[in-house]
């Protein structure tokens, strides 16, 4: 009951990583909000856990104003900001749109900036924190994923300036960066594997796209959900501007080195 009189907002909550930490902070005693554009999801694990629903758009500022307000109100205040919402931004840089540029930033950038200094309020008084969902992406650069990228490098510096400037205000902010993640989001990307490489299933696109790391598998959602609650916990006191990798150490992997492993 480690989150018990606790209450946490998370963004991108009715599906994947989100759902998974929603579940995991209802069952050690917490509150939980799950915020998002699309009502069905977001209602489903409501539904199945005692949640409460608010839909709104992570990376709007009147939105996001307004769900921070109803959650505060509704619980008495804010402890824990899930920045989970997310979404796509491949594409080479030459035949990028700016749309899709916009669109990268907005879906992974602005939702973790926008929630995050809405909630800022309410988490200083709270003496709360934040954990942004980043990506191992933001650390590394896969191919043809330039809009992705760049944008989760930059969550990771904005959570490092968010843990700079009001850590001695009482709030920590920590990211957590995961690898492969068996999720619908992932689903769509193996189903690209599939094809090319004239795969019979998802399972083996996973298999291929994990065959050079460590653990050999892709994480689940509950094991990242499980790094999320450890550093939204009280257990993770001191833990502040830290990146968390759960990745089954594929960033432990010296590439040049590969060829010798065959």
């Amino acid at each position: 009951m480690r989150f018990k009189n606790k209450t946490a907002l998370i963004t991108g909550g009715g599906t994947g990583i989100g759902a998974a930490v929603a579940r995991r902070i209802r069952a050690d005693g917490g509150n939980v909000a799950l915020v998002g554009r699309r009502p069905e999801p977001l209602r489903d694990v409501a539904d199945e856990i005692g949640a409460t629903v608010v839909v709104a758009d992570a990376a709007d500022s009147t939105s996001m104003k307004a769900a921070v307000a109803r959650v505060a109100e509704t619980f008495g205040g804010l402890d824990i900001l899930i920045a989970n919402a997310g979404g796509h931004g491949v594409g080479p840089t030459i035949g990028m749109s700016d749309e899709t540029w916009d669109l990268a930033v907005r879906l992974n950038l602005n939702t973790a900036f926008v929630s995050a200094r809405e909630s800022l309020p309410h988490l200083i008084e709270s003496k709360g924190n934040i954990v942004v969902l980043a990506s191992i992406a933001g650390l590394f650069a896969g191919p043809d994923a330039a809009g992705y990228v760049t944008m989760k490098h930059g969550c990771i510096g904005l959570a490092k300036s968010l843990a700079r400037d009001y850590g001695r205000r009482g709030v920590r902010t920590n990211t957590v960066c995961p690898g492969w993640v068996t999720t619908a989001m992932a689903d769509e990307q193996m189903e690209f594997i599939v094809e090319k490489f004239k795969l019979k299933s998802i399972e083996e696109a996973y298999a291929l796209v994990t065959k050079d790391v460590p653990l050999g598998r892709p994480a689940t959602a509950d094991d990242v959900a499980n790094a999320v609650c450890f550093l939204a916990s009280a257990e993770a006191s001191m833990i502040n501007g830290a990146v968390l990798t759960v990745d089954g150490g594929a960033g432990t992997v010296d590439l040049p080195t590969l060829a010798f492993a065959e």
